[in-house]
């Protein structure tokens, strides 16, 4: 089974084109997802708790999100070095997700799957892909996506600031996708790639 990674600037379009994707017939491997399934393992919670105490727990006693974004996101020294050591907690189980989710596509004879995860360069999974496609999205629209979900500038500023840089991605890919027009031209791309590559 071949795996596609899809990497690319904050609110630039990434699950977009991993929707696309799976429209012509690959399986989504969700890192984010993976990450809501890590943070609700018991380790990661004590970890988490001790670490950080009731701070970035909710009501209900499960670590909110939300709460532990406002932590890891900090400015620095803080922010990075937090970030830092959740990245190492967390890393290696969303690993474990994936690749879950991965033997399960294969056994089931998917030819594709697509790694729709934040942090590809960051966590060495590239190394997992066979091909990395590159979204390019303006920042001007990404900003005016991320506020549209509610994120504030600074938000939106420590996320970004968090990746690797867009031109080391850039370079990275194996393939451009421009994603500053209409779905419809992102999907043409889309189409012309996988035929390329499975047609």
């Amino acid at each position: 089974m071949h795996i596609i990674g899809i990497l690319g600037g904050v609110a630039g379009g990434k699950s977009l084109v991993a929707r696309q994707l799976a429209d012509l017939g690959a399986v989504v491997l969700d890192a984010d997802r993976a990450g809501h399934e890590v943070l609700r393992l018991p380790q990661v919670e004590a970890a988490a708790r001790e670490r950080w105490g009731a701070v970035v727990f909710g009501p209900d006693g499960r670590i909110d999100r939300e709460r532990l974004a406002g932590v890891v996101f900090a400015d620095p020294p803080a922010g990075p070095r937090e970030r830092e050591y959740l990245q190492r907690l967390t890393h290696p189980e969303i690993a474990k997700f994936l690749k879950e989710q991965s033997d399960a596509a294969a056994n089931s004879g998917v030819s594709a799957a697509v790694l729709d995860a934040p942090l590809i360069l960051e966590a060495g999974w590239d190394k997992l892909c066979e091909v990395l496609i590159f979204v390019d999205t303006p920042r001007t629209i990404r900003l005016s996506r991320a506020v549209g979900r509610g994120w504030s500038k600074e938000d939106f500023e420590a996320r970004e600031g968090a990746q690797k840089s867009l031109d080391r991605k850039r370079e990275r890919a194996d393939v451009i996708i421009d994603n500053s027009g209409a779905p419809e031209h992102t999907r043409a791309q889309i189409e012309q790639f996988w035929q390329s590559q499975f047609g």
